[in-house]
């Protein structure tokens, strides 16, 4: 294939924590090769622009005149502001700033549901209901914790890419719907949320920082004195068993997203639902041995069809930006 027949642009995916960027590459037939990632931390770069800056240095100074910028938030608006980090984006100035000559701006889990509608079967665990690959045509459901938690979902009409195929793809900000507890110990999550919320999101419960208040509210249960750790410590305490506490809060955890996973498939009326994300992924094998299925399943009368929505992991190693280079194949190329 002559170079000029391939596309090259350069894949951001932006979360509250991290900002990754690779460089993409597209043949004539959209098939899309990521370079090697390089990860920043946001909070070491003053702005967007200061962290493009960094990675076109890392790149030897030069980089391809587009751009595909997958972001945690909304990103409508002239102006579009991060949920979990300080920077701002002007989608006016994009090409100015940063030299490219055409950009495309896709929320972040917008940009996941890309990754699941083109990715291989190969790419998916099964984690709970029917074994099987996933529905080819109909919704489904895509979410994941991180920082905070993504919520997208995408429609595709079942035929082959080339014969037909078709997918949509429609960015939600599920995570901030209302928090419903189903037991005493998740009320007691509640209480301790209320007194700094309000009103207290899934987000609150169902991301990675939620499990600070996790382990202290069972902490609190059991009138047992802890030390204040990081979300990061309480993560690597539960899930390679150094801390009974901090392992049953990775259960507990577990439960919550198994039912938000439930709720987000009613509200959509997904055929299937897929789990992204790297906080997904590590805590896998503590999805499959938690309550997470039952826990899906747990809708009253809508039990038995909860029964027959499959729910994989995405494990494609970074969907973000595979993800935001689809969403600039379909508006630039295709």
């Amino acid at each position: 294939m002559s170079d000029s027949a391939r596309t090259e642009l350069v894949a951001v995916d932006i979360g509250g924590t991290h900002a990754r960027f690779a460089i993409a590459s597209v043949d004539d037939r959209g098939q899309i090769t990521l370079g090697e990632p390089v990860t920043l931390h946001t909070s070491e770069h003053g702005s967007f622009q200061l962290a493009w800056q960094a990675f076109r240095e890392r790149m030897g100074g030069s980089l391809p005149p587009a751009v595909s910028i997958a972001i945690a938030g909304p990103v409508g608006g002239d102006v579009i502001r991060f949920t979990n980090n300080p920077w701002i984006i002007r989608p006016a100035l994009i090409r100015e700033k940063l030299g490219v000559d055409r950009y495309t701006v896709v929320n972040d889990f917008a940009a996941v549901a890309y990754a699941v509608a083109l990715a291989g079967e190969d790419q998916f665990l099964h984690l709970a209901g029917p074994e099987g690959p996933l529905p080819a045509s109909g919704t489904l459901s895509v979410l994941g914790p991180g920082t905070g938690l993504g919520v997208a979902h995408l429609w595709r009409n079942g035929l082959p890419h080339g014969q037909g195929g078709f997918y949509h793809v429609q960015a939600t900000e599920g995570g901030h719907i209302d928090y419903a507890p189903l037991d005493l110990i998740e009320d007691a999550v509640l209480a301790r949320l209320r007194k700094r919320h309000n009103r207290v999101s899934v987000e609150r419960v169902v991301s990675g920082p939620a499990i600070v208040d996790i382990y202290h509210t069972l902490a609190a249960m059991q009138n047992r004195a802890v030390h204040e750790l990081s979300d990061v410590e309480i993560w690597t305490a539960g899930t390679d068993q150094s801390d009974p506490l901090a392992a049953a809060a990775v259960d507990r955890f577990c439960l919550s997203l198994g039912s938000a996973a439930g709720d987000y498939a009613l509200a959509h009326g997904a055929g299937g639902v897929v789990i992204a994300g790297g906080l997904g992924y590590r805590i896998r094998e503590t999805i499959l041995s938690s309550g997470f299925s039952e826990r899906f399943r747990a809708k009253g009368r809508f039990a038995s069809l909860m029964a027959q929505i499959p729910v994989k992991l995405i494990t494609h190693p970074q969907p973000g930006l595979y993800g935001a280079a689809a969403a600039y194949v379909r508006e630039h190329v295709q």
